[in-house]
């Protein structure tokens, strides 16, 4: 409301004399001069009042809602203003921190000193940068990582200092979640670069496979063609050889050793047809191998898998490695054949260098048990090897992607890793641990298949 007109002046009849006209006429100017000048005055105070109000609630909102720890200290370190985040922080109070020494909310002896150096350097006019341990709610330490600013009134002079800083944990977490996107992103794309490695393996493997099926066909089958042939031959002959032949003819018999020729032309040909038949069993489990890729879920009978894979270690990279297994019934799990031959073949070539590497003296020859037991549905797998075991450090670690105890050139450290991944795929899990006498034992669990 604007202010009111000031009363009229009452003065005594003695005190108007020699009063003219023009003199009341300018009082009363000058009267509404100076009402019109306190008007003006009040409105104007009325917009700063607003102005400062608003200013007040827009630094509020600010420090109300900042993330950060602030502290508003003088020259002497008394908190003369804080925020929200360190009264939720420290558990008291912005009314009970007023007047507090900084001093009073550090944890320990250490980071009052760190306190006193950045109050030396903000004094000269520096900008400090500290770790501080703050004392939170409950009495702990809280790593705050400040920076120390001096602060000055509207005359330049150094009235205080200004803190802010954020506590370690969230920036530990944050880098933390970090680190881990990245080495995720890390495994993908080496996962990614694996499975094109091994989708073009596979690829070239099938067409090595069909290439070799077409000539092994055609010996398989002129093999039992000549078989026949042989038969109907040595009858022949033992009819020729009945006859009363000449004398040239029984001496060039006898030269040429046509009896045993016929004797072994049998066996010569079960050979051939043996080993067409190995070479056609190898181009059919390369065909499974390179199916593996292509996800293909069909009944498997594990005993069947585990022994292949035995023979081509055996045949491949292990000849003298003694692996001891017994066929157990018949056990059908659903899954790729391909891949579970590759993770038999893993685990066995894995023991085999384990069970080699052992050096140490009257260490027994390298040897792998492999048992096979049923129960609950579910068909359990047990490698056992006589090698050095994991070490402990190590056992956390086995499964992990190019983590290989190996030397280099040795291992790339994913075979482990791909067969755990491949076990999961087929709804089952792969375990290791080492053996009270020595030697480590890998499990594979697997969900035996429902065959109707």
């Amino acid at each position: 409301m604007p202010p009111r007109p000031p009363p009229a002046l009452h003065l005594p009849p003695e005190d108007l004399e020699g009063v003219t006209e023009d003199t009341w006429l300018d009082v009363i100017h000058k009267m509404e001069e100076v009402y019109s000048k306190l008007v003006t005055d009040e409105v104007e105070l009325e917009e700063k009042n607003a102005q400062l109000e608003q200013s007040q609630q827009f630094i509020f909102s600010l420090l109300s809602s900042m993330s950060d720890v602030l502290i508003a200290c003088n020259q002497d370190g008394l908190i003369e203003e804080s925020n929200a985040a360190l009264c939720e922080l420290v558990g008291r109070s912005e009314q009970d921190l007023l007047g507090t020494p900084v001093p009073d909310l550090l944890a320990d002896a250490q980071s009052v000193q760190r306190w006193q150096l950045a109050m030396y350097h903000a004094a000269a006019h520096e900008v400090a940068v500290v770790e501080l341990n703050l004392r939170d709610a409950q009495g702990l330490p809280v790593p705050v990582d400040m920076s120390c600013t001096p602060r000055h009134n509207s005359t330049g002079r150094q009235v205080g200092r200004v803190l802010v800083g954020r506590p370690l944990g969230e920036l530990k977490r944050a880098y933390h979640q970090l680190r881990e996107a990245h080495d995720a992103l890390k495994l993908a794309q080496q996962q990614l670069l694996h499975s094109e490695k091994m989708a073009s393996l596979g690829r070239l493997v099938a067409g090595v496979a069909h290439e070799l099926n077409n000539p092994i066909s055609f010996v398989l089958g002129n093999v039992h063609v000549l078989q026949r042939y042989g038969t109907r031959l040595g009858r022949y002959l033992e009819a020729v050889h009945q006859l009363d032949l000449p004398a040239p003819i029984q001496a060039l018999r006898q030269e040429l050793r046509i009896d045993t020729l016929v004797n072994d032309l049998p066996s010569l040909m079960e050979g051939t047809l043996e080993g067409a038949q190995r070479t056609a069993d190898i181009v059919d489990g390369l065909k499974r191998f390179s199916s593996a890729s292509q996800g293909k879920i069909t009944p498997v009978e594990l005993n069947a898998v585990v022994e292949r894979a035995i023979h081509w270690v055996q045949k491949g990279t292990a000849p003298n490695f003694e692996i001891q297994w017994t066929r157990g019934p018949d056990c059908h799990v659903s899954g790729n054949a391909g891949q579970l031959l590759q993770v038999m073949m893993n685990l066995i070539q894995n023991a085999a260098d384990a069970a080699n590497a052992n050096t140490s003296a009257g260490a027994a020859a390298p040897q792998l048990r492999i048992s096979l037991t049923q129960q609950d549905r579910q068909v359990q797998l047990r490698f056992s090897d006589n090698g050095p075991g994991i070490a402990a450090a190590h056992l956390s670690r086995i499964f992990d992607p190019f983590f290989t105890t190996k030397s280099i050139g040795k291992g790339t450290g994913l075979g482990l890793s791909i067969s755990y991944g491949l076990v999961q795929q087929h709804g089952g899990h792969l375990t290791c641990a080492n053996l009270p006498e020595g030697g480590a034992e890998f499990t594979l669990v697997l969900p035996m298949a429902s065959l109707v």
